[in-house]
């Protein structure tokens, strides 16, 4: 598994991804959060550096693999995830609650299991990369992941980051993981402190998705991040690593 490194003291917080990324979509949080913190971000199973499963994992497999990793590193860990890695870390506090300190989930929903048309939406998915091939994939698809009025080179660096990162069968794993998933009856259970955070132009999962999963977990902050759309840290990287900050200040006690 390849895991990118940053910091040498503190507490330690692992950066979960999204179906369409890698590791590099945590630049700015590497960057900003290793001062006070370790911090490691991963390319899941079956993307960019990280070798090819021997079988489909299934979201318990995501969560397990993620819960070896910071065993590892010396766990706990505070986790950050963005849309599926958002649910990959959702399902990790719900299955090794004593591995999760604390909880960050970015645009992110509770599975597309909670209604069947995105759930049959996701396991196209799978197709269109094969038909497409990689970099027509992330040409098509990563302009909807910022906002309308995000500056171009970010644009060009989401797309060159998932023409990187996406290939099969990895994708379409994680897909059917998407897919089969529904965490609406695990949330309750989810004892983690959480922010919760939304880009407010976020068009992929929405705001509702966010405000779902804050609503149901019994300790959650909801905080909207203005101007940026479904890959807030990346598109307004100084706002949400501030959020981010003052919550680990708090559950991690780093120093401001």
């Amino acid at each position: 598994m390849h895991v990118e490194q940053a910091g040498d003291h503190g507490p330690l917080l692992l950066c979960l991804h999204g179906i369409g990324s890698s590791s590099a979509a945590f630049a700015p949080q590497l960057d900003a959060l290793s001062a006070h913190m370790r911090v490691m971000a991963w390319d899941a199973p079956g993307y960019g550096r990280s070798a090819d499963p021997a079988r489909p994992p299934g979201l318990d497999g995501y969560a397990d693999t993620a819960a070896a990793l910071i065993r590892r590193h010396g766990g706990p860990a505070h986790v950050l995830g963005v849309s599926w890695g958002g649910v990959i870390a959702l399902r990790l506090a719900a299955r090794h609650p004593d591995l999760v300190a604390g909880l960050i989930v970015a645009d992110s929903s509770a599975g597309s299991g909670t209604d069947p048309d995105k759930a049959a939406a996701m396991r196209r998915r799978a197709a269109d990369l094969a038909s497409r091939g990689p970099d027509a994939f992330a040409r098509a698809r990563a302009p909807r992941l910022v906002s309308d009025r995000a500056p171009q080179d970010l644009v060009h660096r989401v797309t060159a980051t998932m023409a990187d990162a996406v290939r099969l069968p990895g994708y379409a794993w994680a897909a059917e993981s998407m897919a089969a998933t529904d965490l609406r009856p695990q949330l309750p259970t989810v004892t983690a402190p959480t922010l919760v955070l939304c880009g407010d132009r976020d068009h992929v999962t929405g705001v509702e998705a966010s405000q779902l999963i804050a609503g149901a977990l019994p300790t959650a902050v909801f905080v909207i991040v203005a101007g940026a759309g479904h890959l807030a840290n990346q598109e307004r990287p100084a706002a949400f690593n501030a959020w981010v900050h003052s919550h680990l200040r708090i559950t991690a006690r780093i120093p401001e």
